[in-house]
């Protein structure tokens, strides 16, 4: 017997998640499906940032910064333990944006979203600590302002769990194979490691990134109509470059913009590049140019040149970007756009663009757009809502840090701290009853234990190693290879589907 839903959600990134979580708040019947694991391809791969967009703002994408900052102060609170805040030094170069462009840019950022809750921009000087020694001589004055650090692919598995939480199904590493429209519904063919299933939606939603299109023709025997521009942005991990918890925004001769961000805390991450990309969406990576690019995009502002070989790890990711016929690729905008068919029948919303930022307001505008076609219960909720294991008071991580440590003295500092900001408040459910590291289970290498190993796969949808090593977590960093192979090996041997159809 086929099951019905209300709505079938296709893509497991930050905005296919986000659109399942807003619907199955709302009342709605969800089904979300992923072909992979949950942020496995562009969601894992951004500069990790929930920032409003300050170069955003030469392209005169007003709307897009003030509603980024304003979800930038909505997220914070929402998810306190994998979002916090963090300032970005950009140093002056004389050879590029004048410094006067640059202060009224900061300006109008501090309050182009109303009221924020980070601290304004300001003007700082580079030939003092923790600036002087790291950067170059001839750079004497910059300025500093607020954005936030998020870990993207956590927000997407949290966001999955929440909508699951609110009665959504949430099935990764399920591919949607077929698509048939009826006057009413829609008729869904999904097939996953053990089997296929035939379901029913009154509607469904594209949101596969960079698979949109393919998803379109599975749908519609064609692509949308939509302009639609794929871009590569590839990042570099090196070892730590510089102290402090601060960030670096280095101009380019090019137009663009690198950052240089601390990372893991043993890293700095540098990042991004921008090319048109046309290869295989399965197997995206950093090219030898974008090697080169980042380097020396670094390298012209460090005291000491970023090289090749103190590369530690890289990643690469496409955006799906919507081109309103601009000439160049760094105007092209990094708004969202939808794209609403209903010929003929139940309809299909697709989804171009957008940013881990407004992942939530995206939400509310999918919905909104989609309610032009059929009934949609329930409004707008997710404005004051936290995600799993941000619900702590006044979002003050400190604070929760220190009551998490009352009674776990057996748990050392490192680890415990590692855990509250992966996990919040559900840490708890992390350690269980466990009053020793013993009482963890295997020690599968550094700080982590078989105990975290089981919560992920019953609680986050991970399935193999490197779902726990490089997108619940960025262990793959710091564990030795050996540590690395025991984590992929108990993954292989007890991590099994939490549904399975045949």
């Amino acid at each position: 017997m086929k099951e019905y839903y209300d709505l079938l959600v296709i893509g497991g990134g930050i905005n296919g998640a986000g659109i399942a979580r807003d619907a199955a708040g709302r009342g709605m019947k969800v089904l979300l499906v992923e072909k992979d694991d949950l942020a496995s391809h562009t969601s894992s791969a951004s500069t990790k940032l929930v920032h409003g967009g300050l170069r955003y703002l030469e392209n005169y994408e007003f709307r897009l910064v003030a509603e980024s900052l304003r979800e930038r102060e909505v997220l914070l609170h929402a998810a306190p333990h994998i979002i916090w805040p963090l300032r970005f030094v950009m140093p002056h170069e004389p050879s590029m944006r004048p410094k006067w462009m640059l202060r009224a840019g900061l300006l109008l950022y501090d309050n182009i979203g109303g009221r924020m809750s980070l601290p304004k921009s300001r003007s700082v000087d580079l030939r003092k600590a923790p600036h002087r020694g790291v950067l170059q001589d001839r750079l004497t004055s910059g300025f500093e302002y607020s954005d936030c650090w998020v870990e993207d692919s956590r927000l997407v598995v949290l966001t999955a769990m929440d909508a699951e939480a609110r009665g959504a199904e949430v099935l990764a590493r399920t591919e949607c194979t077929g698509l048939e429209r009826g006057p009413e519904a829609w008729q869904a063919m999904l097939r996953d490691e053990a089997g296929t299933r035939e379901v029913c939606a009154r509607a469904v939603v594209n949101a596969a990134g960079p698979f949109v299109d393919r998803v379109a023709r599975v749908a519609l025997g064609q692509g949308t109509p939509a302009h639609l521009r794929l871009v590569k942005g590839s990042h570099i991990i090196v070892s730590r470059r510089f102290p402090g918890e601060h960030a670096y925004i280095f101009q380019q001769p090019d137009g663009r913009i690198v950052f240089a961000i601390p990372y893991e805390r043993d890293f700095t991450l540098i990042g991004t590049t921008d090319q048109l990309f046309d290869g295989d969406l399965d197997a995206v990576e950093i090219s030898p140019a974008e090697v080169t690019y980042l380097c020396e995009a670094a390298s012209r502002y460090f005291a000491s040149s970023v090289t090749p070989d103190e590369i530690a790890a890289t990643y690469a990711g496409v955006r799906p970007l919507y081109e309103d016929n601009a000439a160049k690729n760094s105007t092209v905008t990094r708004d969202y756009v939808f794209e609403l068919d209903t010929a003929d029948g139940a309809p299909i919303l697709s989804v171009y663009g957008g940013k881990i930022t407004t992942y939530r307001k995206l939400a509310e505008h999918a919905l909104a757009k989609l309610g032009k076609a059929m009934d949609l219960p329930g409004e707008a909720w997710t404005a004051d809502a936290s995600l799993p294991g941000g619900e702590f008071e006044d979002g003050d991580f400190a604070r929760f840090l220190w009551r998490a440590s009352e009674g776990r003295e057996w748990v050392p500092p490192e680890m415990l701290l590692r855990l509250a900001r992966a996990y919040g408040t559900r840490l708890a459910e992390v350690l269980g009853d466990a009053t020793s590291l013993d009482d963890l289970g295997e020690h599968m290498g550094g700080n982590l234990y078989e105990a975290e190993l089981h919560y992920l796969v019953e609680h986050e949808y991970a399935r193999t190693g490197e779902d726990v090593l490089w997108r619940r977590s960025k262990l793959g960093l710091h564990l030795p290879a050996g540590a690395r192979e025991r984590v992929i090996r108990w993954m292989a041997e007890n991590a099994t589907a939490r549904v399975d159809f045949a």
